[in-house]
């Protein structure tokens, strides 16, 4: 049998903000979406640089953190997106259930298809929600909406908990209208236990020179923490 290996772009071994508790994180090379804001362009092509392991290699890696997990903590599974890599992903979530390490997957929601048995080992899916509107969808991402959608059916059928985030870009969609659009779509989904709005940050525009790529949101200011807390205002009373 030919050996499975995955395309780790990085890995960060105690993560606060990729799920609940302390989390190690593992970034996965390759993505379709060509987000105006992505911060990590260097994981869009799955060929691109990467290390290759093993889910077995990997999964001794996550060990030496167990400690640090408690009860909240575990493993997340990001990029990139996880889902354009399914073989590797379903055989690392399985090694982790087997020693009882919470499951995360961190995802805009367009891999491959065939969904459900990921998602038989998953505990906790954060969803990237880049726009409710098709037209707005296909012009942040380059790519149709239907994609994503396909995903998250398969998540409301496995009866998946889920946290819901969007990047929120000055000028793009950082209006009342767009919060409360999200508020609704947000209401008619299961299972939802989080909604949170990430503030536009310009981290990433370095690599953007680096890689020889145009950065298409030049100019765009970096959303304040002010204006952050006025739209969450605007988020809770909608939800």
């Amino acid at each position: 049998m030919e050996k499975i290996l995955g395309k780790i772009s990085s890995v960060e071994s105690l993560g606060l903000l990729d799920g609940p508790g302390i989390r190690f994180v593992v970034f996965l090379q390759g993505c379709k979406l060509r987000c105006k804001y992505c911060h990590n362009p260097e994981t869009w092509d799955i060929n691109g640089k990467c290390e290759l392991v093993r889910p077995e290699e990997l999964l001794k890696k996550i060990s030496r953190f167990k400690n640090y997990f408690g009860i909240d903590g575990g493993v997340t599974f990001s990029g990139g997106e996880p889902l354009l890599q399914p073989e590797f992903l379903l055989e690392c979530l399985k090694l982790c259930k087997k020693e009882n390490i919470h499951t995360c997957l961190d995802t805009a929601g367009v891999g491959l298809g065939e969904y459900d048995e990921i998602l038989d080992y998953t505990d906790l899916v954060i969803l990237d929600i880049k726009a409710v509107d098709e037209g707005e969808y296909k012009e942040l991402t380059g790519q149709d909406i239907k994609y994503f959608y396909q995903f998250l059916d398969a998540v409301q059928r496995k009866n998946k908990k889920i946290w819901l985030r969007q990047v929120i870009v000055p000028n793009m969609n950082d209006d009342k209208e767009h919060i409360i659009a999200l508020g609704k779509f947000a209401k008619r989904l299961k299972n939802v236990e989080k909604v949170e709005l990430l503030p536009y940050k310009t981290i990433g525009v370095h690599k953007y020179k680096d890689l020889n790529i145009l950065y298409r949101l030049e100019g765009v200011p970096e959303l304040s923490e002010e204006k952050l807390e006025e739209l969450n205002k605007i988020l809770k009373e909608n939800l």
